[in-house]
């Protein structure tokens, strides 16, 4: 193989690594609070509640 292709090769591979890393650095983690956390919970709670009732009926 030409020298050129293993250049291109390098340079794909290198961007494709770059903008892995890229996005795990930038990636953050949203911070919920307790009273928001809590509500979902019910919510959820709530829901599987309505689920159970419907595969009963």
């Amino acid at each position: 193989m030409p020298w050129y292709i293993w250049l291109l090769i390098a340079l794909v591979l290198g961007s494709i690594i770059g903008s892995l890393l890229l996005l795990r650095n930038t990636a953050n983690k949203m911070p919920i609070s307790q009273e928001k956390l809590e509500l979902m919970r019910q919510r959820n709670a709530e829901l599987e509640e309505q689920e159970r009732q419907k595969e009963s009926q």
